[in-house]
């Protein structure tokens, strides 16, 4: 009976796929065939090497077409369901309404094999493998028929044959001035001898070539004035090459520029046209109104030449960025027009420029949901008032704050209700140079961006029952790039405040209880000194990304000295700056990012991140605010902020202090994802989904006897990671990522009355829900 019953499940299933694979294709126009992806790949003299993989890796991306429903391309896996054909079959008669609006959000167009069109595709495979050096190389193909009549799939057969190499590399033809630069540049050279032939590498030296003279003057140096002489018949699997200018090269391709008068044409973000003008010695505004809208002298400095000196394409494009970094205009376009004449050889400048509206604004909101029942709405404000006083400053106002309430039988024995606030503004201006009196040469000494902030801030946290603290402060900070990959970020001067305004008796028990968690919120002073290095190569556009920051801080040093040079011993205890006691720690973290591109729709994002402060001598309690904590949306998601450790120590719901925040001295944190699309073009943005795992925990340097196993120790170190998994989706619409995630607990470090690693004791309490902007990391 049960082979049977087995039998006929069987039965309707396939029948149900057959179906399936039916409807697909019963709508297909007349001699259209469905492309159903590659059945099959073979590699012949398959090369090994790193320049073989590269032409290998070229020739299959040019054969790789993805079918409908595809997962992965290569090998073929596609999604049992064939939701988007089956909504395109279903759909497409419909010309408006919501059938319309249904087959153009959902539908997904067949995949012909006339429209992978496999005849183009092996020329186009077996040219790639020429143009790597494999001139014996040839790509076929031949059709697999399936169970469909009118569907396929299509295998391939590559022969990668011999590779040739580079024999001997020459410059010929040149004129003596460009033939000077180049041998004063051999060693920069990209071909050289015994290397793979690559047509891509002769491409870039070409372009290599022409940068180098447009840089030393030759404005109109085009890339077809260069071309390539190969001999491939002298020595067998090798090739001769010669680098030789074209013939009849245009005579001003041939002459050096100097730059003449510039002009800058300013118009008004209305649309308002120049009708006024400012001119000192070879420099001319033009504007509207009663004065420029940027200042002479901060516009005159973001231009990296002057008059007489030899055209530079390097110093055009640097000018270009130092104008878009201004953040003032919406675009700058440069036109460079030769004199007639005796001065043939002079290029005038004429730049148009669109101012950008002055004001910039966003809005952030956010709603959050604790451990502690306690659930309130939160926002963040953003306005921002670009080119401030014509400085080509920004002068940036942020508000932020959020309220929580909490009803709760646990709290004094009966119902009540505890309504928390938190309350924040900070006044910020960053200019985009370095503002240094020492610096005082028309440009800041970096070509990359460069940046200093000038910022005060004031914070108010409210507990409800417990305490009322103020935080407020100021900060100068500056950034500047050696390169496009490297950032410096050096903060001189960072002085902040912490005073308890308000606290209850119940605070008052509680710390009695645990002095070391309570002395963190003491009043202190908080002078510190901090530098960050920043590696970043997401420009590179390469499929493995790497984003690395260091940051080291060292708080009270230079404090404690100011007070020893006024006869006052190192070893006191409670110095005091201005009737406060300041604090002193060191404290470092370091961040990294990995970031891989399986291709333009799947992404593997990955995040591991340490910290650790250690605080001495005058307070040895790291301040509050500047301790480590996980859980939230951009940490661990299964958890709530600050609801997770110091190691294995974990407050009981019903104790005194269960609705403090959970910090520590050392952190260490975990997290990996993977990034997909779900819908293209949705509402004109794109529907992403994630499923991601996090893992970490905060702990203490030093023992605490009222938090018992909350330093640090290796003794069942894992057991003491907190574990989430989870999924979510993204709407991102380029300028604004919208994020949701639901993450689920796995593990807890903290004893839950279960011994099995799974230490839940309810799925529903071990769940986190994350609305946010922007990816977590």
């Amino acid at each position: 009976m049960k082979k049977y019953k087995i039998y006929h499940i069987l039965t309707l299933l396939l029948a149900a796929m057959m179906a399936v694979s039916c409807s697909t294709t019963k709508h297909l126009p007349e001699g259209e065939t469905l492309y159903l992806g590659l059945k099959k790949v073979t590699i012949n003299n398959e090369d090994k090497s790193k320049a073989g993989q590269k032409a290998l890796a070229e020739a299959e991306g040019a054969i790789s077409i993805a079918p409908n429903n595809a997962i992965v391309v290569k090998p073929n896996i596609r999604f049992p369901i064939p939701f988007g054909l089956w909504i395109y079959n279903r759909f497409e008669r419909y010309e408006k309404g919501f059938g319309k609006w249904i087959f153009k959000k959902l539908a997904a167009k067949p995949v012909y094999v006339s429209t992978v069109n496999p005849e183009t595709r092996i020329k186009v495979a077996s040219n790639l493998l020429h143009d790597y050096g494999y001139f014996d190389g040839k790509v076929t193909y031949r059709v697999d028929s399936t169970r469909n009549p009118r569907a396929v799939k299509l295998s391939y057969d590559i022969d990668m044959g011999n590779p040739y190499y580079i024999d001997t590399v020459t410059y010929e033809g040149f004129r003596p001035q460009t033939d000077s630069l180049i041998h004063a540049h051999f060693d920069e050279g990209l071909i050289h001898s015994g290397d793979n032939f690559d047509v891509t590498v002769l491409n870039q030296e070409r372009q290599r070539l022409i940068d180098l003279f447009r840089d030393n003057g030759y404005y109109y140096a085009r890339n077809e004035f260069i071309t390539f002489l190969a001999d491939t018949i002298m020595r067998k699997g090798y090739v001769k090459l010669k680098i030789v200018p074209r013939q009849s090269i245009p005579e001003e391709a041939l002459r050096t520029y100097h730059i003449g008068h510039t002009s800058v044409y300013l118009t008004g973000y209305n649309g308002e046209q120049p009708d006024d003008s400012l001119k000192l010695r070879n420099f001319t505004i033009y504007y509207s109104g009663k004065k420029p809208g940027i200042r002479y002298g901060v516009l005159r400095k973001r231009f990296l030449y002057r008059k007489g000196e030899v055209y530079s394409q390097t110093r055009q494009n640097y000018t270009q960025e130092a104008l878009a970094r201004l953040g003032v205009f919406k675009f700058s376009e440069f036109q460079y027009t030769p004199r007639t004449g005796a001065e043939k050889d002079t290029l005038d400048v004429r730049v148009n420029a669109m101012f950008d509206l002055p004001y910039n604004s966003e809005l952030e909101l956010n709603v959050t949901t604790k451990s502690t029942k306690q659930t309130g709405p939160g926002a963040i404000f953003n306005l921002s008032r670009k080119n401030f006083r014509r400085m080509g400053a920004s002068l940036n106002l942020e508000l932020k704050g959020s309220y929580e309430w909490q009803t709760s039988s646990t709290v004094d024995g009966d119902k009540s209700v505890m309504n928390s606030y938190e309350l924040g503004a900070a006044l910020s201006l960053e200019f985009p140079r370095l503002v240094l009196p020492w610096v005082r040469d028309r440009i800041d000494p970096f070509r990359f961006p460069s940046q200093t902030n000038f910022k005060i801030y004031a914070e108010q946290v409210n507990r409800a029952r417990y305490f009322k603290m103020l935080s407020f402060g100021g900060t100068v900070s500056y950034s500047f790039r050696p390169s496009r990959s490297m950032k410096h970020t050096v903060t001189p001067l960072h002085l902040a405040f912490n005073h308890l305004q308000h606290r209850t008796a119940t605070f008052d028990s509680i710390a009695q209880a645990n002095p070391m968690l309570f002395h963190s919120l003491d009043d202190q002073f908080i002078p510190s000194v901090t530098y960050t290095f920043t590696y970043d190569d997401s420009w590179r556009h390469r499929r493995m990304r790497i984003w690395w920051e260091n940051s080291f801080s060292s708080a009270g040093n230079v404090t404690s000295l100011i007070y020893a040079a006024f006869g006052k011993s190192l070893k006191e205890r409670e110095k005091k700056f201005l009737g406060t006691p300041f604090a002193q720690f060191l404290k470092f973290s370091s961040e990294i990012r990995p970031l891989y591109y399986i291709n333009d729709k799947q992404q593997i994002a990955g995040r591991l991140m340490a910290g650790v402060i250690w605080a001495y001598g005058n307070k040895t309690i790291a301040p509050y605010n500047e301790q480590f904590y996980v859980g939230g949306a951009n940490s661990i998601r299964a958890f709530t902020v600050r609801s997770i450790g110091p190691g294995r120590f974990h407050p009981a719901e019903n104790a005194a202090y269960s609705y403090v925040d959970e910090t520590g001295d050392i952190k260490l944190e975990a997290n990996l994802e993977y990034r997909f699309r779900i819908f293209s073009n949705l509402f004109g943005g794109n529907l992403n989904g994630a499923l991601f795992l996090d893992a970490g925990n905060v702990w203490l340097m030093r023992k605490d006897e009222a938090r018992p196993d909350a330093q640090f120790t290796f003794n069942k170190f894992f057991d003491n990671i907190a574990l989430g998994t989870g999924l979510g989706i993204r709407y991102d619409l380029s300028f604004l990522v919208l994020r949701l995630d639901w993450g689920v607990a796995l593990h807890v470090p903290y004893e839950t009355g279960i011994s099995k690693y799974y230490n839940i004791p309810n799925f529903k309490d071990g769940m986190g829900i994350h609305f946010a902007i922007g990816y977590p990391f």
